[in-house]
């Protein structure tokens, strides 16, 4: 399935000029849909969005309101130190923006950054041997994985230049003793990486959690997977260049029935 920069719509292109409200309901609609597929940590974690301009502006949710809260108008823009750049009612936890803004500013295709505190992904966070390639979902990510290792609550701002390099080029990243984080040119692709890393991380807890010994494919054939699930194989006879953005579609017409107001 190739990798897309995906609208809300489910049509692929580049983030234009002129789009915030549509941003805003994008971003909205991940929020409900974190929330709904229960990888929220209360008030905490955050999903971010970088706004078209100069300005360096983004979108991030209101410190204090549930995921379950979180509406286009009620996010709050912020510049890259995490300040408010327009009146809000709202406040906004700026140590939370310190891994976003690390990246934001780092990687130009990192107009989302979603971050995550799952049961899963912390209980892979803390296994020495990371994600295994024990199943199709994992091998999206095979060797196109970040590692950073924790250096306490993200409070210091010396360790974003760590962050970033840990990340590298890659589209997620495991925090380890802490979650999950997934970039992405639109909230819908950080959404959808972070969905299935999820998943992986799933997998594997169930799969080790049974104690017996685990199969795990040959190298290379977690390599042509992560490229057939990437968009990067052009050796297989069939492909499938349309199931994310029919994914991403379905997903909305979910959050219009769990959560129609998300566009309020």
């Amino acid at each position: 399935m190739t990798e897309l920069s995906l609208r809300p719509d489910g049509t692929s292109g580049p983030i234009a000029s002129g789009e915030e409200p549509r941003l805003r309901r994008e971003l909205a609609a991940v929020y409900r849909l974190v929330a709904h597929f229960r990888m929220t940590d209360l008030i905490f974690t955050h999903i971010s969005v970088r706004l078209p301009g100069p300005e360096q502006h983004f979108l991030i949710n209101p410190y204090g309101l549930l995921f379950e809260e979180i509406t286009a108008s009620n996010l709050v823009k912020i510049d890259l130190a995490g300040h408010p750049v327009e009146e809000s009612p709202h406040p906004v936890n700026p140590a939370g923006f310190v891994i976003h803004s690390a990246i934001h500013a780092a990687r130009s295709d990192a107009h989302c950054v979603l971050h995550t505190h799952t049961k899963a992904g912390c209980a892979v966070a803390a296994q020495e041997h990371g994600l295994l390639p024990l199943n199709q979902i994992s091998m999206e990510f095979y060797d196109r994985l970040g590692y950073h290792d924790y250096e306490g609550v993200a409070l210091n701002l010396a360790e974003q230049r760590r962050l970033v390099a840990d990340l590298g080029g890659h589209p997620a990243m495991i925090l380890r003793n802490h979650g999950l984080l997934t970039v992405g040119e639109t909230p819908a692709q950080a959404f959808l990486r972070m969905y299935y890393l999820d998943k992986a991380c799933e997998i594997q807890t169930a799969a080790t959690a049974a104690g017996t010994g685990l199969v795990i494919p040959s190298s290379d054939i977690c390599e042509l997977t992560a490229r057939q699930l990437t968009g990067e194989d052009d050796s297989s006879d069939l492909q499938d260049d349309m199931g994310y953005e029919l994914a991403w579609s379905a997903l909305l017409r979910l959050a219009e029935r769990v959560a129609p107001d998300y566009k309020d």
